[in-house]
């Protein structure tokens, strides 16, 4: 049902956590299971130089999010801004089509804190791009 990476990443989450003082913080839930992940970022330059994240949800849920914040760091804004749920997904080695809507919790976490360090800013949230 689950693979490998899956479960690694469920019993041994990556950037697990709050980050103190960050730079964005994106909050984001799922009305299909009431998984909810909170993610925080810091952003050195143009890149994002650390990300954790909270989840209250599924394994799904806990491995997309460890699995997403360890694509995300060390990327650009905007290499991190593009990194969808189908990416995550894939690099989890896949989900169950039942819980693939847990992958979306990261990538849109990800997208709504860098949206919030941007608002922060003065810029333009989502800097008007379309993710799919």
């Amino acid at each position: 049902m689950y693979s490998d990476t899956v479960i690694d990443h469920f019993k041994n989450p990556r950037n697990v956590g709050e980050l103190e003082d960050p730079d964005g913080v994106g909050e984001v839930g799922n009305p299909v299971c009431g998984d909810m992940v909170r993610i925080t970022i810091k952003v050195e330059g143009d890149r994002l130089a650390e990300v954790r994240f909270k989840t209250f949800g599924c394994g799904a849920a806990v491995a997309s999010g460890s699995m997403g914040t360890e694509m995300a760091k060390g990327k650009t804004l905007e290499e991190a801004y593009s990194i969808t749920n189908r990416d995550v997904a894939e690099a989890l080695g896949g989900l169950p089509p039942e819980k693939m809507h847990c992958s979306n919790l990261a990538a849109d976490g990800i997208r709504a804190a860098i949206d919030d360090y941007r608002a922060r800013r003065g810029g333009s949230p989502s800097a008007g791009k379309e993710v799919g």
